[in-house]
């Protein structure tokens, strides 16, 4: 009965707060006028991504555009494919080598902000692909948030493999299940900030005055650092629904998976202090009921568990079979988070596009 008790708690929490949290998730509006933007892709071995990359954002409407592309050391064809493009609006840089201290991205993108233009920066990584309209609704939530100096849009995520449709929509369930969005749209403690790495827009000004990059230098999870490096500055972030006019696949196999949500990791939940509490929340709230079944308070908390993610699917274009197996979904991902705590307790270095990393915490 206790456990029952404790299991619906639980899972009943975190679907209220997406319920009141998905009303504050809005898509943003078109902008006034027709804003200049400066759009910042780093580019290590795209040559997968590059060219459609490019060729999206080069299709923009409603915003006058450049594009800034940093060719981060690669290997492939990537400037192959860059310098074929006959667009004056792309201009293109090498990234050079990368200094002690810094992550490749951090690097990229600190470099790319010194070329930039516009007062608005778009920082986008060369696996999304825009919509036409997409950078008119960036500068459009911008204008309308004067107060806010970054803000980051989760784009509809393309889950192909198993590990993708199983663990990836588990953002969107972190996210809106547990980041409270009407206290992080008053109090602008660090603590409240989130956002996704794949799509920032800035502005310059407060770049600049919250350090940029360079103020999360080593990190490998800018999703989370980037945003509270603005609020440590006392800026505010905020957050807004890219689904409609943005698409990614972050990741190609199981293997791109498991690696790139462990070189997360220990930036995000995998820390010694916050780990347990995040294994009792989870575990108790979205795996503990199944266990408990068929006892009544058991079938509500599945219930709860299960619509939340239900409710999250259908607004933002997420795998059925991933809500069908949420508890294992949400199982595997606390295995993950203890094998990356494990690893850099071990001194295991993250690796990421060929390069390895101090695990940051």
């Amino acid at each position: 009965m206790i456990l029952g008790v404790v299991a619906l708690l639980l899972a009943g929490g975190p679907l209220l707060l997406a319920l009141d949290n998905l009303r504050r998730l809005r898509v943003p509006e078109l902008a006034e006028g027709v804003p200049s933007i400066s759009v910042l892709v780093p580019a290590r071995n795209e040559e997968a991504n590059i060219a459609e990359a490019v060729a999206c954002v080069l299709a923009s409407t409603g915003v006058t555009v450049e594009l800034c592309v940093l060719d981060d050391g690669s290997t492939d064809r990537t400037a192959a494919i860059l310098a074929g493009v006959a667009d004056p609006r792309l201009r293109v840089f090498q990234g050079g080598v990368l200094p002690a201290g810094w992550s490749g991205k951090q690097h990229a993108c600190a470099r790319l902000a010194e070329q930039a233009s516009h007062e608005l920066m778009v920082f986008v990584d060369a696996d999304v692909r825009l919509a036409p309209d997409a950078l008119s609704r960036m500068a459009g939530f911008m204008q309308r948030a004067p107060d806010i100096g970054l803000a980051s849009g989760f784009p509809r995520q393309v889950t192909v493999g198993w590990a993708e449709w199983l663990l990836l929509p588990l953002i969107h369930f972190l996210l809106l299940g547990y980041l409270p969005m009407a206290r992080m749209a008053r109090d602008v403690s660090p603590a409240f900030g989130a956002g996704c790495g794949q799509l920032f827009v800035a502005r310059q000004a407060a770049y600049r005055a919250a350090g940029g990059h360079a103020a999360i230098r080593a990190s490998l999870h800018d999703g989370i650092t980037l945003p509270r490096a603005f609020r440590r500055a006392g800026i505010m972030t905020g957050l807004f629904d890219a689904t409609g006019f943005a698409r990614c696949r972050m990741y190609r196999d199981t293997a791109g998976v498991w690696e790139g949500l462990t070189k997360n990791a220990t930036e995000g939940m995998a820390k010694p202090a916050s780990l347990p509490v995040w294994t009792v929340l989870l575990a108790g709230g979205h795996v503990l009921p199944f266990l408990l079944l068929p006892g009544g308070l058991a079938w509500a908390a599945c219930g709860c568990a299960w619509g939340l993610r239900a409710v999250l699917a259908w607004r933002f274009r997420q795998s059925w079979a991933s809500v069908a197996l949420h508890p294992l979904g949400v199982a595997v991902l606390l295995v993950l988070q203890w094998v990356a705590l494990a690893r850099a307790a071990w001194g295991v270095k993250a690796t990421w596009r060929g390069r390895a990393y101090e695990a940051q915490g």
